[in-house]
């Protein structure tokens, strides 16, 4: 008798779920990978999974948008404020959304055609679209930005964007504090407070080719593999002297053994980053083991450069070749080879080990071999595949998997922003 298989994706999620942004509908923390009720799919195939600070989404290949958790500033784009606790289709009218970045309390979708559009707190001017709007539970195109987008980011109250020729542009005015007293008496540049998308300054002739952000910092990796930074740097993740930089700042190629930079991503307050030949880096803040390495012994010594010994770029090797990596506020996931990695915080169990300590080193998550990953401030996601047959079923491998699913990951998705711990 003949055997009809059908390939379909099932999502896992654990951590924080105090708002239902694990869509299991309930709201206990998971400290284990639990299935997550992704009925709502319908078999569709999964393209990109985010997160915020209690929120989470999904993006479809065919440009569909799910959504569930958090919701009392209207970042789930539903046309309402009440929290969801199982994943609900987003009505994006006649859009296909491409990609998304979630900050702390808002959401950005960007388009297959280069629009964006933004929903959620608007009480930093994150959302771009001006003052006069506090929150929006409807999705609002972000006029401002005349060009097509290629990527975006948020930051905790920030955002950024590249544009089609390139061009950075930052709004939100997340940084506005750090900016005003690290900088005075001079006046902070426009681009760190403005409430409508800002060009950013400082990058010259170069093409910028994707952004991502942290807390109160911003990053942006050009097509010739160089790594610009600004922002805050209290913790050391700008690999610089500066506590604070208003433009950006050429990370020093040498810093990462001269190779240029493939990807990049970032925690609130650490940057994690993979070069041409697979080698990844961490730096900034480790001190609940999101560097996944050992830090630095003297937060006083100083290289030859200037900087800080615990701000210098340093090698996980663990995470060579990694396929994916995706940055929490604290903690991050890998795949690598294949399988699931997981460091950092874990107060709430998104490292997905059983326990609530702190991962000091990358660790392998259970037997979950994902396609997929995702992280919000405090909770992760994983898809896999799934064979379903009449007699069994069956998780296929990544390499099974990897042609019929395409990855985001020949660049790093970034990761997402929290509020104080």
């Amino acid at each position: 008798m003949e055997t009809h298989s059908r390939l379909t994706f099932c999502l896992y999620a654990w951590g924080a779920n105090s708002y239902g942004q694990l869509g299991q509908s309930h709201v206990d923390d998971q400290c284990v990978p639990w299935l997550s009720d992704s009925s709502a799919l319908q078999d569709r195939t999964v393209r990109v999974v985010d997160g915020g600070g209690g929120h989470s989404v999904v993006l479809t290949e065919s440009g569909e948008v799910f959504v569930c958790g958090q919701n009392h500033r209207g970042q789930l784009g539903l046309g309402h404020s009440t929290d969801v606790l199982t994943l609900q289709l987003c009505p994006v009218l006649n859009h296909r959304v491409a990609n998304v970045a979630c900050g702390w309390d808002f959401t950005l979708l960007l388009t297959d055609s280069g629009q964006l559009l933004a929903c959620g707190s608007n009480a930093f001017g994150q959302l771009g679209v001006g003052q006069t709007v506090t929150h929006s539970a409807e999705l609002l195109a972000v006029e401002a930005l005349k060009e097509p987008v290629v990527s975006v980011a948020a930051g905790l109250r920030h955002s950024l964007a590249v544009s089609a020729s390139g061009s950075v542009y930052q709004w939100g005015t997340g940084l506005f504090s750090h900016a005003k007293r690290a900088l005075s008496p001079h006046p902070a540049p426009s681009h760190l407070n403005s409430k409508l998308p800002c060009p950013v300054p400082g990058l010259g002739q170069r093409k910028a080719r994707l952004v991502t952000a942290g807390s109160a910092h911003c990053v942006c990796l050009t097509e010739e593999g160089e790594l610009f930074l600004w922002g805050s740097n209290k913790h050391g993740q700008l690999a610089t002297a500066e506590p604070f930089l208003p433009s950006p700042s050429l990370l020093n190629r040498s810093l990462l053994k001269g190779e240029k930079v493939m990807g990049v991503c970032s925690g609130w307050t650490h940057v994690v980053a993979q070069t041409e030949s697979g080698r990844v880096f961490t730096w900034g803040r480790g001190d609940y083991g999101q560097l996944g390495r050992s830090a630095s012994v003297s937060e006083n010594a100083e290289t030859s450069m200037g900087i800080r010994k615990d701000c210098i770029p340093v090698e996980v090797t663990s995470l060579h070749g990694a396929t994916q990596i995706v940055c929490g506020s604290e903690h991050n996931l890998a795949i690598v080879g294949g399988c699931l990695l997981s460091w950092g915080w874990n107060e709430h169990g998104m490292c997905g080990d059983g326990s609530q300590a702190d991962v000091f080193h990358p660790r392998l998550v259970s037997d979950l071999r994902p396609v997929l990953i995702g992280c919000g401030a405090g909770h992760s996601m994983a898809v896999c595949g799934v064979t379903t047959s009449l007699t069994q079923n069956s998780v296929h491998t990544w390499e099974e998997l990897e042609h019929k699913q395409s990855s985001p990951f020949t660049e790093f998705k970034q990761k997402k922003t929290t509020s104080a711990t």
